[in-house]
């Protein structure tokens, strides 16, 4: 296995990635957290296929294990859905010493990292990402959250958990757009990054997407950029964890723009990506050839190529309630190269509306 040591000021904690390997997870996790129970959340789509392997993994590492199966789908990660967890750890006396499991892709780490972060103020947390998108991004850096009206992550806080768990071979059974949604994580690492890990992406891009194709070193390297960006600033204090935002302000707001059911997340944030790439060539000097290359890139990794049917006003509206906006509003990271990131550029309001715009009429 693949180990990225994560030293984050709050706490350290390992990333293992390998293939083939969920049986292992119950060994690793009692070297970090050993003893007591363990609480399995997962939804309906990974329940059949993977928790009886884990369940059975933890009872052998000497657990106590129960689980709790809840219905798929973004729609999900509410607070309403966080009160029946916190429920569920209650009844089933669960204590700060125990271990919450989040087993599955994003939707599950987000909700069972914030109930684990917010349950006694705390009880142990280990992230079974089971997703492509959750396996390089969501798994790791600790923002855990639930969305609130249209605030896609509004409810959240930062908890950095115990482990990180990556099995690879969990990617043979998702379904071709759900592979292709966690591409777009990967294209943005491999722009943010440049250099050999963008080499990897592309080759990546350049034949039928399959998960047999999805290396252990791609992985690893958007993990480890990930990793180095949030150990310098964990709680978003600084402003260097922004430039992780790439794409996603647009992407967000294209999520929430269609009520979080029309697109994925990834397939919002590759329409972001899009995006970022026509504003740095526009406001920041992106070379046009290195512009149509990454375009490829993200044709190649089978990403939309337009936004369908939403309102060019709704989107630009919800940019401006993105989160992390300002007085002055949000600020964009865009590129100057791949590699070479640029943070907080305010976007005209006429330029935003005209690259919204372009994605509408591709």
């Amino acid at each position: 296995m693949r180990r990225i040591p994560a030293r984050m000021p709050s706490r350290a904690y390992d990333v293992l990635v390998g293939r083939d390997c969920l049986a292992g997870l119950g060994g690793a996790l009692s070297r970090r957290c050993p003893g007591g129970k363990t609480v399995v959340c997962c939804d309906e789509n990974v329940a059949p296929l993977y928790l009886e392997k884990v369940r059975s993994s933890l009872r052998a590492a000497g657990y106590e294990v129960s689980h709790i199966v809840i219905p798929a789908g973004e729609a999900q990660k509410n607070l309403a859905r966080a009160e029946e967890l916190y429920g569920v750890l209650y009844d089933r006396g669960v204590r700060r010493g125990d271990t919450a499991v989040a087993l599955g892709g994003g939707v599950t780490g987000d909700l069972a990292g914030f109930v684990a972060a917010t349950y006694q103020r705390g009880v142990r947390l280990a992230q079974v990402p089971t997703t492509l998108l959750a396996q390089v991004d969501a798994a790791v850096g600790g923002k855990v959250a639930v969305d609130f009206r249209a605030g896609k992550n509004y409810v959240g806080t930062f908890y950095q958990p115990w482990l990180v768990y990556s099995d690879l071979a969990a990617l043979e059974t998702l379904p071709e757009r759900e592979l292709h949604s966690g591409a777009a994580e990967v294209a943005k690492y491999g722009l943010l990054a440049g250099g050999e890990l963008l080499d990897r992406v592309e080759r990546l891009a350049a034949g039928s997407l399959t998960a047999a194709r999805v290396s252990q070193e791609l992985v690893t390297g958007c993990v480890q950029y990930k990793v180095a960006v949030v150990a310098g600033d964990e709680r978003e204090e600084t402003g260097a964890r922004a430039v992780l935002n790439l794409g996603h302000t647009i992407g967000h707001a294209i999520e929430a723009a269609t009520a979080f059911s029309r697109y994925t997340h990834g397939e919002a944030v590759g329409l972001g990506l899009r995006a970022v790439l026509w504003l740095s060539r526009r406001l920041c000097g992106l070379d046009p050839g290195e512009e149509v290359r990454a375009q490829a890139v993200l044709d190649g990794l089978g990403l939309p190529r337009r936004l369908e049917a939403v309102p060019a006003e709704t989107v630009c509206a919800l940019t401006r309630r993105d989160k992390k906006a300002g007085r002055e509003g949000v600020g964009y990271v865009l590129l100057d190269a791949p590699g070479s990131p640029h943070l907080n550029v305010r976007v005209p309001p006429e330029l935003e509306r005209e690259v919204i715009e372009w994605l509408l009429q591709r």
